[in-house]
């Protein structure tokens, strides 16, 4: 469902904003398919929200150019932008009812009474809201003010779908039940989502493409699995929320290149190929990556990366617990998470000394890049 039918792509040239001498979107590059889920992450100030507006129209460009489909939007006004967004808030009107406030967007288009209403319904029923049209929404649950919200973004048609942080006001199961929503909504709507967001998990579940913001640049882009496997430095491992990242050395041993980590020569699938001997390398293990070695099945050799630790914390957090490890010569913990079932078989516990594996194909050497400095947090991200 687009408007008159074209599908429309998203693209920022070299867009940069500054508010006053702050400059919050630097050179920023973007491109967003027809039919694309982009989800853009980055900490407070990164200038992510910043960005969003900017599409939307609410915001203008300091420089550069901002484009939907084949046309140059950098100077239209919002409300001919085709666009729609749906804030954190809500933002509906408290004396309208359902009805009303997911038809207002529809009063600038001029239809005819018995086309708007059908609009209406056919929002409304993507939603499943048909049977709350005549509620006011003081007579809604948090998660039905944000279907109003979502329907009335729906019944323009837009060419491209924005979401501010729009389930963040509600509570955790609603906010799941709506993810799983948008998810099925979005493979019928075949158009630009873009979605702000500081939840990870829901930025994980639901994008086709994550791009990571810092200091109004782009650190790094790519699909949920690259970018979590596979960040480009540490600072976006860092932004990203990712524990298990050390520094090692380039170790030549007998069977080849080798990552040296204290008394241990790790084996790495790729990523050493053209290291000089005693080369200085940052890198980063998933949680997923680090195998618990079972006490009665001891490890079958030197390709599983066989490390001796001890067990520095357990949280049992229901069916799964999060153990922190303590290596002798780092200090920086090793983290992972295991089935409870599982921990309890093998009697982990505080101060216990553990083997575990550390999966060769899951180390991923990096790059360390200095961090440009936020600025000022004088206006929002």
């Amino acid at each position: 469902m687009t408007a008159g039918g074209t599908k429309a792509s998203v693209k920022f040239d070299a867009v940069q904003k500054s508010f006053g001498s702050v400059k919050v979107l630097e050179e920023f590059n973007l491109e967003v398919e027809p039919g694309e889920f982009l989800v853009l992450l980055g900490a407070s100030g990164s200038g992510k929200t910043t960005a969003l507006r900017i599409l939307s129209g609410l915001e203008t460009p300091s420089a550069g150019r901002v484009h939907i489909g084949d046309r140059d939007v950098t100077e239209v006004l919002p409300k001919y932008r085709d666009i729609s967004m749906v804030f954190q808030s809500y933002a509906l009107y408290p004396h309208k009812t359902v009805a009303e406030n997911i038809g207002f967007p529809l009063k600038v288009k001029k239809l005819p009474r018995d086309e708007m209403d059908a609009a209406i319904l056919d929002a409304a029923r993507q939603v499943q809201l048909e049977a709350l049209l005549d509620r006011y929404p003081r007579e809604l649950s948090g998660g039905q003010r944000q279907r109003v919200a979502l329907a009335r973004a729906l019944a323009r048609e837009p060419q491209v779908l924005l979401l501010d942080e729009p389930f963040s006001a509600v509570d955790q199961v609603t906010r799941r039940r709506l993810q799983r929503e948008l998810v099925q909504l979005r493979e019928r709507l075949n158009i630009p989502i873009v979605l702000v967001t500081h939840d990870l998990n829901e930025a994980s579940a639901l994008a086709d493409r994550l791009c990571v913001l810092h200091g109004g640049r782009t650190l790094q882009q790519g699909t949920p699995s690259e970018l979590f496997r596979r960040p480009d430095s540490p600072e976006v491992a860092r932004l990203l929320d990712r524990p298990n990242i050390f520094s090692g050395r380039v170790v030549d041993t007998a069977q080849g290149l080798r990552l040296g980590w204290g008394e241990w020569c790790l084996e790495v699938a790729a990523g050493l190929e053209g290291l000089d001997e005693g080369a200085r390398v940052t890198w980063y293990l998933p949680e997923s990556d680090i195998v618990l070695q079972r006490r009665d099945r001891p490890s079958r050799g030197v390709r599983e990366n066989l490390v001796t630790a001890r067990v520095d914390e357990l949280l049992v957090l229901g069916g799964q617990s999060s153990v922190t490890l303590r290596v002798p010569h780092e200090s920086q913990p090793l983290r992972f998470d295991i089935s409870t079932h599982a921990a309890r078989r093998n009697g982990l516990e505080q101060g216990a000394w553990v083997n575990v594996s550390l999966l060769a194909a899951g180390i991923h050497l990096m790059q360390a890049d200095k961090l440009p400095a936020l600025p000022a947090d004088d206006h929002p991200d």
